[in-house]
């Protein structure tokens, strides 16, 4: 019998009269076609094997990140309870449909397998736009009664005007000015769209994004009374909305994280935010620090060991409201470059590597190049968020072309309990390296340089080499000495820069003739993800805010603990807009307004035959180990 007839299954129906002890043989799998091509047959677009729904554990090291912590919403993972897929199987175990160029068929064929997934409001022909010829079966038809009918999706306007014009000024500062009475500040306050603050158990203020203690005095007073007594009652409060803006409440240990947003976020997108900021709170204290201040003394003000950390909270605040991919999407950012140009650059890491090395990072213009690892330690991606927003996000670490920093700095994902030692060096990306300006951490840990109040430049490229030794900061200096002289030995320096310098591709450019302005790409194996330029369809704060809007909308309906959807389609004032999740991967993708679900789906396969022609320059595979 033909494989695929072996693969068929035939439900037996009792009234067709059969009454015999043998069962009838299996017929043949019925034969979908798609523009008079076999669905089944040999090349095209990808569909997943029989073994994709259950990954396999991981043998060994197969990559560069952890996907330990990064799928937070793991409740919602409907594939396996880990999620957690082997680097061979994201590809290896992917079959092809045919391929007679490049034409819209092929492009419609992998969406076919989800379209019984889908949310009933859009059956499977609605989304493929007449693509698919059967009938509902039965258990359609029962499933479809049952869910709600209600669109969320239907006032979706990502932001309203009033909003949009609102987030020019989110980022001003609430100063008391020439003029400005106290009631104005308060009513400046109240109009931000997004707060977040840090409170002891005791109720004492630790941090607020915006605002300074007479203004939000009353307002902790507010949630920490809220807070306690749900916690007394021994039913934590979690969340609540009121008139459009949510609240969410986030108790570890002493402290009390509250967001207010009015960007219609999730409680599970507010929450991840809150867990990144209690990460950077730790990565300066540590854990058994801040369990101990507390211990001693319930009534401490923290924001004194904390002094000087308000930079770091404030980047990844204001990162979080802009809209943050990386965070939305919990993975990284690689720098787009050749498997053997990568491979140039791990090998040098490997050639140069200090003994007292632990992790070792080459970042570009906030994004990953390569990065050096021990075989049975995986750098985790809240770890690295932190480093990142460190170096670029915030702006806090800076010395200059050629400078250096030395830093005592928590990793909580890899160790929550004490500290590590990270050497930081930037270079520009059109000037070679000529002279350096040693830094020495102050008392607080804070980096003290005397370049240290410019801001970063999103071109610059920065070396990275944690060590757990404290005494290593002169071997490490030397690491990074012969690691920048190899690297312009073999061209690889000069490879980085005209990476960095060609910057994100237009979404056209990597997909010719496609009709998406826009795409998030997350490979689930590999915790990292790829998207295109912004331009030319989304220029500026506003309209980048929108779009991400958008993806949280989205990310939100397949992740949903309600849903359990694979496929989402949505249909906004300004946009069409399609969600795609399988054991191996997320993607999001947007189009124009009058753009036909057909021609999305069509779209969305091709970033995923893009993707897979691309994997190892967009992603980084494994990375250098030793």
């Amino acid at each position: 019998m033909h494989k695929d007839e072996q693969d068929g299954i035939e439900v037996h129906n009792s009234l067709h009269g059969s009454q015999e002890l043998t069962p009838p043989a299996l017929p043949p799998r019925p034969r979908l076609e798609i523009d008079g091509r076999p669905l089944n047959s040999s090349a095209g677009s990808l569909r997943l094997s029989k073994r994709a729904s259950r990954p396999q554990l991981l043998s060994q090291a197969t990559t560069a990140l952890s996907p330990a912590d990064v799928h937070n919403q793991a409740s919602v993972q409907t594939s396996s309870p880990s999620g957690i897929l082997s680097r061979r199987q994201s590809l290896d175990h992917v079959t092809r449909l045919s391929s007679h160029g490049d034409s819209g068929g092929d492009d419609s064929g992998s969406l076919k397998s989800y379209a019984p997934t889908m949310d009933a409001r859009f059956d499977g022909e609605s989304l493929l736009g007449g693509l698919v010829e059967h009938d509902e079966t039965p258990a359609w038809k029962a499933l479809s009664a049952q869910i709600e009918r209600q669109d969320p999706f239907s006032t979706i306007d990502a932001l309203e005007d009033s909003a949009s014009l609102q987030l020019k000024y989110e980022f001003d500062s609430l100063e008391a000015t020439h003029g400005r009475t106290e009631d104005d500040l308060l009513e400046l306050w109240k109009a931000k769209l997004k707060h977040f603050f840090i409170l002891s158990a005791s109720g004492k203020p630790i941090y607020s994004r915006h605002g300074d203690d007479r203004l939000i005095s009353n307002y902790i007073g507010i949630a920490q009374t809220i807070i306690s007594f749900y916690q007394g009652a021994g039913d934590p409060l979690r969340s609540f909305t009121a008139d459009h803006t949510r609240f969410v409440m986030l108790a570890n240990g002493p402290l009390n994280l509250v967001a207010v947003s009015k960007l219609g976020e999730s409680e599970g997108q507010l929450r991840t935010q809150l867990e990144s900021l209690y990460m950077q709170i730790l990565s300066t204290l540590t854990l058994p620090s801040i369990e101990q201040i507390f211990s001693k003394r319930p009534s401490t003000d923290l924001r004194r060991p904390l002094q000087g950390t308000d930079v770091l909270l404030d980047g990844l605040a204001d990162g979080f409201t802009r809209g943050s991919p990386s965070t939305l999407l919990s993975a990284l950012e690689c720098l787009r470059l050749r498997k053997t140009h990568r491979r140039t650059i791990n090998d040098t890491l490997l050639k140069v590597r200090s003994p007292n090395l632990l992790y070792g990072l080459i970042i570009a213009a906030g994004r990953l190049v390569s990065v050096v690892r021990p075989k049975k330690h995986s750098l985790y991606p809240g770890d690295l968020h932190l480093i990142f927003n460190m170096l670029f996000g915030a702006g806090s670490v800076k010395a200059g072309d050629g400078g250096e920093n030395w830093i005592p700095l928590c990793l909580p994902g890899f160790n929550n309990t004490g500290y590590l030692y990270m050497y930081v060096s930037f270079f520009s990306t059109t000037v070679t390296p000529t002279s350096s300006t040693i830094a020495t951490p102050t008392a607080s840990g804070t980096p003290s340089t005397e370049r240290s109040h410019l801001p970063s430049k999103p071109d610059e490229l920065a070396i990275v080499l944690i060590s757990a030794n404290k005494e290593s900061f002169y071997e490490l200096r030397r690491m990074r000495d012969d690691l920048v002289k190899q690297l312009e030995k073999n061209n690889s320096m000069a490879v980085i820069k005209t990476a960095i310098h060609k910057g994100h591709q237009t979404t056209t450019d990597l997909i010719p003739a496609t009709l998406l302005r826009h795409f998030l790409y997350k490979s689930r194996a590999n915790v990292q993800f790829t998207m295109p330029s912004f331009e030319p369809h989304y220029h500026g704060l506003v309209a980048k805010r929108k779009l991400m809007t958008l993806y949280a909308a989205l990310h939100e309906a397949i992740h949903s603990r309600t849903g359990k959807l694979k496929v989402q389609h949505v249909v906004s004032s300004e946009a069409t807009a399609l969600a795609w999740e399988t054991p191996l991967l997320e993607l999001y993708c947007v189009a124009g307004p009058q753009v036909s679900r057909a021609l999305l789906a069509q779209g969305a396969n091709r970033v995923v035959q893009w993707v897979r022609r691309e994997e190892e320059r967009v992603f980084i595979i494994g990375g250098a180990v030793f």
